[in-house]
């Protein structure tokens, strides 16, 4: 009886053994996984910081423009 019992033990730690690989596997593949997701949101952070220094001159440069224009229109207006 103690044979059979020492046999079930040797088969039930094979079978830890062989989930625990897997579990082990499956976690390395999410780890990889997740340093590839934090590595696309790094590249789309700098790419996002690059779109928006290139852009903030255009509102600074509009509003003098805008008040150039509205001069200009002002002084067009014949006066009485």
């Amino acid at each position: 009886m103690a044979a059979a019992v020492a046999v079930e033990l040797e088969k039930l730690r094979g079978a830890m053994e062989t989930g625990f690989t897997k579990v082990d596997g499956s976690l390395t593949l999410l780890v990889q996984r997740g340093d590839q997701t934090d590595r696309r949101i790094d590249d789309h952070e700098q790419r996002l910081d690059t779109l928006e220094r290139t852009r903030w001159p255009l509102p600074s440069i509009a509003a003098p423009a805008d008040v150039t224009g509205l001069a200009l229109t002002l002084w067009q207006i014949p006066q009485k």
